[in-house]
């Protein structure tokens, strides 16, 4: 008996959460924020879901919908914050899956994470992809540019974070 199409999503789903966890940890800065981005994500999948070709790794379809969906909604964010006199200054990158911060953090770790912060859109999702082992050929994939420009700008990312690293540890 074949699986319907709404189970094989939830499948799917389940077994590439942590994409979509960490898409949402890096790209807002709140718990409300998160569950917005989240769902908004699990939507777009949804409706590109009979889109998926399957020559590509699911993990792929996946960042690249969730990505795309974070920058635009991370565009909107910046937008409204700008617009307001109140601004949270939390941290917005979380490793654990139950989307809290941990005040616990080793000093370097709050240091990358302020880095990745003040990242524009693209160099965000290149860091993410990056912190998650992804090869120069699934970055670009994923991101829709060269791997020539992907091996430029994770170059300049990581000069750009050594010299961080030298100017606060001076």
């Amino acid at each position: 008996m074949k699986a319907s199409k709404e189970d094989e999503f939830l499948a799917t789903i389940d077994r590439h959460k942590k994409i979509i966890y960490k898409v949402v940890n890096s790209y807002c800065r709140n718990k409300e924020d998160r569950n917005d981005l989240e769902q908004e994500i699990i939507i777009q999948l949804w409706n590109s879901f009979d889109k998926y070709n399957p020559e590509y790794k699911y993990s792929t379809w996946m960042y690249r919908i969730a990505l795309n969906v974070a920058i635009s909604f991370y565009r909107i964010e910046k937008k409204w914050s700008a617009k307001n006199d109140f601004y949270n200054e939390e941290l917005i990158f979380s490793v654990s899956d139950d989307n809290e911060y941990d005040p616990e953090l080793d000093l370097n770790i709050k240091r990358l994470h302020g880095f990745i912060h003040d990242l524009n859109e693209l160099n965000k999702a290149l860091m993410l992809l990056y912190l998650e082992d992804k090869s120069y050929d699934e970055m670009a994939e994923i991101l829709g540019i060269t791997k020539t420009n992907v091996a430029t700008k994770i170059s300049r990312l990581k000069l750009r974070l050594k010299q961080e690293f030298q100017k606060n540890t001076n």
